[in-house]
């Protein structure tokens, strides 16, 4: 057990910023699954929105639809996109998540995937938000609270962002053939959109906001403006330590070869100046084959 455990470790701690989020989404869900099983042993309690998990979740890590709440959690806007309690919801959105990132890593960098990820996630809940808030029809919603939780906003940010960078890439599905990525995306964006009336409208909105998110992104960067490059000082600031041990590391290093390149150099010259004693002494004749080669090397 442990073996497997330290293999878990080291893939996550050394595998790509694909093999992170996925493992934190499914770590995450199989967390929240154990912890329903108390509920049903204690309390015989079946209805997941009863048991005590979901309720803990609902309070603190979904994303609530009213703005003073979210004043109260701002840490939801990042919590909610890591929850899911359906085994259908997160296979979706792993399947999304998987063939968007192993596109999305062939042209762009591991930063850039998270980023997108985590910023189209962002951007989809602030839509969910404001929409909650501006628009009539969800206003008995917004009193009887209405959170959202879940990564199909930040996923389909990621699926778009490579659509829009890539649109003629094909893709070959089942029954159908081969069709050019950019169809599959309009075909995702347009679902959500039409399927806005018939429940869960709150995760709709949301998928849109990310997948716009996924399109500005993409849209501003062929332009040359990287609306991430911030959110890469915020990673670099948590890896300050191991930068600066690194750079500490290297610093140790370099003087290390100075003082060794110093001291060769110094060998070196002892050497020439004990040749050039022997021939001012004895005359060039009397140098070994090895002297000779090495006043000619220097001497080059």
């Amino acid at each position: 057990m442990s073996s497997i455990w330290n293999d878990i470790k080291s893939r996550f701690k050394n595998g790509s910023s694909y093999t992170r989020l996925l493992y934190i989404n499914i770590g995450v869900f199989l967390i929240l699954q154990f912890l329903k099983v108390p509920d049903f042993f204690m309390n015989g309690i079946k209805d997941l929105e009863k048991t005590q998990i979901y309720l803990f979740s609902e309070n603190y890590l979904f994303l609530p639809s009213d703005i003073n709440q979210l004043l109260m959690k701002p840490w939801t806007l990042l919590s909610y996109m890591f929850i899911h309690f359906d085994f259908f919801h997160i296979l979706f959105n792993l399947i999304v998540l998987h063939f968007g990132s192993k596109l999305f890593l062939q042209y762009f960098t591991g930063k850039q995937l998270v980023s997108t990820c985590i910023l189209g996630g962002i951007f989809g809940g602030l839509i969910y938000v404001l929409s909650f808030n501006i628009f009539p029809v969800f206003l008995s919603d917004l009193y009887v609270g209405a959170p959202a939780y879940g990564a199909s906003a930040a996923v389909l940010a990621i699926f778009i962002a490579i659509s829009t960078y890539k649109p003629k890439y094909k893709v070959n599905l089942m029954f159908i053939g081969n069709v050019s990525i950019i169809y599959i995306a309009i075909f995702l964006v347009i679902l959500d959109y039409i399927s806005i009336p018939y429940g869960n409208s709150g995760g709709h909105i949301a998928h849109l906001g990310g997948a716009f998110f996924g399109y500005l992104y993409i849209t501003l960067l062929k332009k040359g403006y990287d609306i991430s490059v911030n959110f890469y000082n915020i990673i670099g600031f948590f890896n300050f330590t191991k930068n600066r041990n690194t750079r500490t590391r290297k610093k140790r290093s370099s003087k290390y070869n100075d003082d060794l390149f110093r001291s060769k150099r110094s060998d070196k010259q002892k050497k020439i100046n004990t040749i050039l004693e022997k021939i001012s002494k004895s005359g060039y004749d009397s140098l070994s084959k090895e002297e000779k080669e090495l006043l000619f090397k220097e001497s080059k």
